[in-house]
């Protein structure tokens, strides 16, 4: 089947990857069997099967690290802002706060596991003592 024939027209390839998903964390249930569509605009002769697969696990290990925890953590995708300042702001905070986590967890001051529960106990004061540190 074509993309045109499926509606989308400017996309030159379609792209299904079957993939095998497990749970994390130490009780593990049972896996997960998806398939995932792609559509791109390149052309065949552009990218080949392993280019295509390369450029799904950049956009995948992007959406893992990142946005995975925004979601999760701050429950992004649940925000229901629509005016354009005042979301880019929460983006922004919420990158920061992941920005000030992550300095405190490469000192040891900050669990590995714990963002959600270092986040509600964080303050602004708290919150200046890495950004006064990194900066020095």
């Amino acid at each position: 089947m074509t993309p045109e024939e499926i509606g989308l027209c400017g996309c030159y390839q379609v792209i299904a990857v079957r993939r095998e998903c497990e749970p994390p964390g130490s009780s593990k249930g049972p896996a997960s069997d998806e398939v995932l569509y792609y559509a791109t605009s390149l052309y065949h002769d552009e990218a080949d099967e392993e280019e295509l697969l390369s450029i799904i696990r950049g956009h995948w290990t992007i959406e893992n690290g990142s946005h995975y925890r925004r979601d999760v953590t701050f429950r992004e995708d649940h925000c229901r802002v629509s005016h354009r300042n005042v979301a880019h702001a929460l983006a922004s905070f919420r990158n920061l706060a992941i920005g000030l986590y992550e300095l405190e967890r490469e000192k040891g001051k900050a669990p590995v596991d714990s963002m959600p529960s270092w986040c509600r106990r964080m303050n602004f004061t708290g919150a200046l003592k890495p950004l006064r540190k990194g900066s020095r």
